[in-house]
């Protein structure tokens, strides 16, 4: 079924929020020593997330990859935690010890965050196998990037969540770059939902620069996965228009390739259609971006002025 004004709402809220966040982060990657390691932005990918996470209910589970901004603001995490623990700082959602690529956020069901490529993929699938060994009617989403299906890690965890019938979404965020690596040089099959077939499972491409489609597809592959059908593999074509991380000068992509996806952007898409079936009007519509933007701000201003861990820290929360 279609998404509802609430759905759609819901959606455009969390992409504009995503974007205005990654464009501060934008910023302050300008600065030296601002915010240390490697900063991984999602800019031009924001209906994958929005979509997705849409589509889920609060015990689902997420399985975000390394570039997870969108997953977790999507999913609900409060934006000046995440902003703290990109800082590096206390206040963090792990203290300062994750950054950006490693983050975890118990409090919406998002397990963990990986930068190992693919090393999330079978994660998921130990996550479904539980929830269908204790009988919840929840499922567990794996977001992962065109490279990761290229690892054994994809195929042995499709192989076996298939097997099991296990209530798993796997969504392959398809951006067309592997790292530098453009997708034709890495992968032969036009399309990477073409492998589910290989495990009897359904594969589904839809263009991830529609937030509404990504809904659609992940609410059918939801309902299919609690009726105990198992998983789906969703292969949402879209594009990032940054580089890999902020060092990244995309000197690979054809800037005319760059610019011809900007002009697909999914935010104006989305926002535009929100306009015209009249469920915001433009007066409104500011409000929420200003709203937005009030939020980014605080969270800038919450990590700046937040302390520190001290140095005992490092050897908190360590299991061995």
């Amino acid at each position: 079924m279609p998404p509802t004004k609430e759905k759609l709402l819901e959606m455009l809220r969390s992409m504009l929020l995503t974007r205005r966040f990654e464009e501060k982060l934008t910023e302050l990657c300008q600065i030296e020593g601002k915010v240390p390691g490697m900063m991984i932005l999602c800019t031009g990918q924001e209906a994958v997330a929005a979509g997705v996470c849409a589509a889920l209910e609060p015990q689902d589970v997420i399985v975000p990859n390394h570039r997870s901004h969108g997953h977790l603001l999507a999913r609900g995490a409060d934006p000046n935690a995440l902003m703290a623990e990109c800082f590096g700082k206390r206040t963090g959602f792990n203290k300062g010890k994750s950054g950006t690529l490693h983050v975890a956020v118990p409090e919406v069901n998002a397990l963990c965050t990986t930068t190992v490529v693919g090393g999330g993929i079978p994660i998921a699938a130990g996550v479904a196998f539980a929830q269908k060994y204790r009988k919840q009617k929840n499922v567990t989403v794996c977001f992962f990037g065109d490279g990761a299906a290229d690892e054994g890690s994809f195929h042995e965890a499709l192989n076996l969540a298939a097997l099991w019938d296990l209530p798993v979404l796997f969504v392959c965020e398809n951006n067309l770059y592997a790292g530098a690596q453009r997708y034709e040089e890495h992968t032969k099959i036009r399309d990477m939902a073409d492998r589910a077939v290989a495990y009897g499972i359904p594969g589904i491409v839809v263009d991830g620069n529609d937030a509404r489609v990504v809904y659609a597809a992940a609410e059918r592959a939801r309902a299919r996965a609690v009726a105990g059908e198992g998983p789906s593999l969703i292969e949402c074509k879209t594009y990032r228009c940054r580089g890999h991380g902020e060092s990244d000068h995309q000197l690979y992509q054809p800037p005319e390739e760059i610019a011809s996806w900007k002009e697909r952007c999914p935010l104006p898409r989305l926002r535009d259609e929100v306009l015209a079936q009249e469920l915001l009007d433009e007066k409104a519509l500011k409000s929420m971006e200003d709203e937005i933007s009030r939020i980014v701000e605080d969270a800038v201003r919450f990590a700046e002025e937040s302390p520190w861990p001290d140095p005992e820290d490092a050897l908190s929360d360590v299991y061995v």
